[in-house]
């Protein structure tokens, strides 16, 4: 009997210890399914984090604004972060982190080229996506990745025309070492062959490179009629400020540049760009009712001294369009996010975007803009609305075999 009752008991105990382990993993099943995870996966440190910090920030405002509303398809967004440290080998291992450990829905990140390249095998290997939020060289269209920044046609081809129109057609190319400054110098170049201008000069420097004494004194020599500037990140002080130094102002040689925006005037100084020339598809000035709300959001949310930018702006439209797609297509499956993106339109700071089904690029209106004494930028050229995406320049005949 005494065995019996023992066994009971035992019994008892096992089938409460199975029930309070179900229970438990009931709740924890439970709790998960309140949230979904995202990556943001940018340069917090190293050369880059002059640009990437901000586009971070716009990144979790609208995960703010999004979670505020109730979620993505009832689930609150988690956000998994890190630190890309402006290594395009770190990224990579980031990104594997992001998808095969914290298992995210997605990712928000990156800025150069380099970067982009590195993580583009690890999304399509692992059938992930990732939202790539800056301006880039094109040449390219993965299906494992959201392009909501300017392909070519959309920023350096236009503003090669403007600085042909209005400074002349010998120009001088500055860049830093890397995929996008290179690729965007050829497309240049080919450019320039087809209107009958000249290249003055072509010189690439490593990323964070700070002395540019030899570089400004072949510009000197050169006498160019205007500079295309693709350098990144925290070079640009040191070349900005050692062309002021050198005399060279944006009255006698003015520089176009394509990876300078309202974020890092106040890093490379205004006294050094006041006057300057940028190629973007937004600025803090852009006059649109969603702008007005999102600037004073995010200097509500960051400070009223800090600014937005084309990439700060384009950051904060990713995120908004990959909820848009996964609400439209009921899940946060990879695949079904990417077929419901197609076509969706929004009404975002810059104006209407929509994204090009084709190669998941963004229709987006160009803007040429001048630096002021603020440290904002003036637009003083655009195009009467959105413009088609064409990454590989194929309805352009002079850049067949780019």
């Amino acid at each position: 009997m005494k065995k019996t009752v023992n066994g009971i008991i035992t019994s008892l105990l096992a089938a409460g210890a199975l029930l309070g382990t179900l229970t438990l993993s009931s709740c924890e099943k439970k709790e998960e399914s309140k949230t979904v995870k995202v990556g943001i996966l940018h340069s917090l440190s190293g050369t880059m984090a002059i640009s990437e910090t901000s586009v971070r920030d716009a990144e979790m405002l609208a995960i703010k604004e999004i979670n505020s509303k109730g979620g993505v398809l009832g689930k609150l967004i988690e956000v998994v972060q890190e630190d890309g440290a402006s290594e395009p080998q770190i990224f990579a291992e980031k990104a594997r982190k992001l998808i095969q450990n914290n298992k995210v829905a997605t990712i928000f990140g990156c800025w150069t080229s380099a970067s982009r390249k590195a993580v583009k095998p690890v999304v399509e290997e692992t059938g992930a996506l990732l939202w790539y939020p800056v301006q880039y060289e094109g040449m390219e269209a993965s299906p494992n990745i959201m392009y909501m920044g300017a392909a070519p046609n959309q920023q350096a081809v236009p503003a090669v025309e403007f600085c042909a129109e209005k400074f002349g057609k010998n120009m001088f190319l500055v860049g830093s070492d890397y995929v996008f400054p290179r690729t965007a110098n050829k497309i240049i170049k080919a450019q320039l062959a087809n209107i009958g201008g000249t290249v003055a000069g072509e010189e690439y420097t490593p990323m964070g490179h700070t002395d540019f004494a030899t570089i400004v004194s072949k510009i000197q020599s050169a006498k160019p009629d205007c500079i295309i500037n693709t350098l990144n990140g925290d070079s640009n002080v040191a070349f900005f400020k050692q062309l002021t130094d050198a005399g060279i102002t944006a009255e006698s040689i003015p520089v176009m540049s394509f990876s300078i925006a309202e974020e890092e005037v106040g890093g490379v100084g205004i006294e050094n760009l006041k006057g300057h020339y940028v190629a973007w598809n937004y600025y803090q000035t852009t006059k649109t009712a969603q702008n007005d709300a999102f600037v004073k959001a995010y200097k509500s949310s960051y400070g009223e001294k800090r600014v937005t930018d084309d990439p700060i702006e384009a950051g904060y439209i990713g995120v908004y369009l990959w909820a848009m797609a996964a609400e439209k297509a009921g899940s946060f499956d990879v695949e079904k996010v990417r077929t419901a993106a197609k076509g969706l339109t929004f009404d975002a700071p810059e104006g209407k975007v929509t994204l090009d089904g084709s190669n998941q690029h963004i229709y987006k209106p160009v803007r040429i803009g001048k630096i002021n004494e603020t440290g904002l930028i003036d637009e003083v050229w655009a195009t009467s609305g959105a413009v088609k995406p064409d990454p590989y320049l194929s309805t352009y005949d002079w850049a067949k075999g780019l």
